[in-house]
Parts: C-alpha cells; structure tokens; sequence
C-alpha cells in the first residue's frame, strides 16, 4: 500500500534503539472500557464480536484514544482470541465473565480436529488494519499483535480465563505430545496471522505472552518460548522500506530475559516486578525495553502518577538514545479515570524531554 510518511516515528526509533527526543508512550488496552465514547460505540454495535469484527468499528474505537490523549502510537482493536474463534471453537464474551469457548480443546480427538484457519476468515482484521492506517494518515505508527501460541493454548483448553491452570497444565505433565501439537498449530497460524496485518499496514507487532510467567522453568523455555520464537523467526522483518519492530512481553517472564532475548525480538515487555537498570545491565542493550508501570498507579491521584512516571523513566536511565518505550506492566483498568491517563501522557513527554541527553 502508498501511504504518507510518518509525522511521528518516535516509537519505531525507540524500539530499534535509534536517537529520540523524548520517550514515546502507548498503553497496553488502550482503546477500551475506561474511554465512555468506546462503551457507546460497543452498545451500538451490540457486543464484543460484532464491536471486533466490523472494520469500521475497529478503527473508531482504535482511534478514539489518539483524540483524547498525544499517545506515541496507536494499537489495533482485536482480541488475542480471533486465531481460535477462526478455528471454530465459538468465542463469545460473556458479560462480566470474560471470554469463554463452547468448543475447549481437551481430547486427542479434538486436537486431532484442529487446523490452522483459513485467512480469509480473518479478513475483517487486515481490512481493519488497511482501514486505520488510512485514517491515520502518518499521524502515528500502528501496532498490530496476537497472543503467544502458549497463552492462545490456555483460553483454547481451559475454555475461559482461569487462575489455576488445571486443565491445561494437567494436558502439559500428563500428555505433553497433544500440547505440543495445540502449540505447532497455533505458531503456525500466528505467524500467518501476524504477517497478514503487517501485509495490511501494521508498522510494528507484539505477541502477548500474557501467561507465559505461570509456567515452571524449563517447561516456559519448551512450552512457552520455543514457539513464540518460531513465530519471531517467521516474520515479515521490513516492509514499506522500514524495519518492522516486534516486541515480546512475557508477563513474569523477567527472570528469563537472557532467553527472551535470544528469539531476535526488537524488544521486551516487562511488568512492574521488573528493575529496569538491572534488565538493561542483565541484556547489555541487546533490546529495547518496554514498560512497566503498575496499572494500579492510576488511581493514586495525579501527583502520585506524576511521580510513578518518573521513577520509571529514571529507572531506565537517560533518555536520548532510544531503548524505551513508556507502557503499563500489563493492561489499562476498566475503571482507570481518563484525566489520570492524560496525566500520565503529559509526565512521559515532559519528563523525558527534561531528562534528555543528546548524543546519548
């Protein structure tokens, strides 16, 4: 596609550690709940689904936070959960409950069933990726994800969202090899479905490995991260004549951060349990970092927010050189308050400005 040259590229140059004047910021979920004009657009659709699967809806409520806030990109309204919905295990958002399957995976005979989807039953996605990135119009750079292959595999064999992880860690210690075969297909479809939205526009990518940190050490290294590199290792790297930036965020997951860092990705995810001084030691600047602070943060009061901000930006050390890219540890609260958001937006750019070394 021709598209207009970026007016802001700020967070593409974080992420491939290039020179910047200030420290870009984006948040994790935030076109969502917390914004009123997005639970209109969400009660005009009539629900999630039809909310993710209309392109013109999508890239609303992708844009709407850009009208409010100087956010530094904006990231395209989906849900981690379409791969599998593709596959025919009928995603729906039950409310209040969060999403649930009615067809989990949890047999040999269902995983014999499984196939990667066919793309064109996800075109809704890329025709909404096409459509923001025109309606943009070079203002910011556009995110596009997916969830892990391992964090896609828990919702798939759960069936919903869950805090134990029987089901699914029961099939890891006591059928490993119908796991594995869950996890290969579920690679190889995120790697067609990550390389179609950046076909379609999206001028950077993050896979969410959001349970990635529930797992064991060893197991997260076979079960989690062999196949999100599998995925990194696939990707579409340039297009449009710029490098496309993949960010990795393993939620727990700073503990492995040599191993992370190992799959070639452009750039860590980090929650708030992260030191930022120390990951940056531990990885010699290999990465960018992105993160981290505590959702919870925002509902401190403003000063208080003002004040998280710049713990997170000293911890990371001077700005100017690139390397960070401002985020929460993991995503924005529904009942966050918008003028706490526009706090923190403010606090990044004018703190990382103030803390500014050319030639870094």
């Amino acid at each position: 596609m021709t598209a207009p040259a970026l007016k802001n590229d700020i967070l593409l140059r974080a992420l491939l550690r290039e020179p910047v004047p200030y420290t870009p910021v984006w948040l994790m979920r935030q076109a969502g709940r917390y914004l009123p004009e997005y639970n209109e657009t969400r009660a005009r659709a009539g629900s999630f689904m039809a909310l993710a699967q209309n392109r013109e809806y999508a890239c609303e409520v992708t844009l709407q936070p850009l009208q409010r806030f100087d956010l530094d990109a904006a990231i395209l309204f989906s849900d981690i959960l379409t791969i599998p919905h593709a596959m025919g295990l009928g995603l729906d958002f039950v409310a209040g409950e969060g999403p649930k399957f009615a067809h989990p995976v949890r047999t040999e005979d269902d995983v014999r069933k499984l196939k990667v989807p066919d793309l064109d039953s996800l075109r809704y996605v890329f025709d909404a990726v096409s459509l923001i990135r025109k309606e943009l119009d070079g203002k910011v750079p556009l995110i596009g994800f997916a969830g892990s292959p391992w964090t896609v595999a828990c919702y798939m064999v759960e069936g919903e969202g869950t805090k134990e992880y029987q089901l699914i860690k029961s099939m890891l210690y006591a059928r490993p090899d119908l796991l594995h075969q869950i996890l290969e297909i579920n690679a190889q479809a995120t790697l067609q479905y990550l390389n179609a939205q950046i076909q379609a526009g999206a001028q950077a990518v993050m896979i969410f490995d959001s349970w990635g940190g529930v797992l064991a050490d060893g197991l997260f290294q076979e079960f989690s991260l062999a196949y999100s590199n599998k995925v990194i290792q696939g990707l579409i790297r340039e297009n449009e004549g710029r490098r496309v930036p993949v960010i990795l965020f393993t939620k727990g997951g700073a503990q492995w951060i040599e191993d992370i860092v190992s799959t070639g990705c452009d750039a860590v995810g980090l929650d708030w349990t992260a030191n930022l001084t120390q990951i940056r030691r531990r990885t010699g600047d290999a990465v960018a970092l992105q993160g981290n602070l505590d959702p919870m943060a925002m509902f401190g009061g403003e000063a208080a927010i003002r004040t998280q901000v710049r713990r997170v930006v000293d911890d990371f050390g001077d700005v100017g050189s690139g390397g960070h890219v401002f985020n929460f540890g993991h995503g924005i609260s529904r009942f966050t308050p918008p003028e706490a958001v526009a706090a923190l937006v403010d606090e990044v750019h004018t703190y990382s400005r103030s803390k500014h070394k050319p030639g870094v």
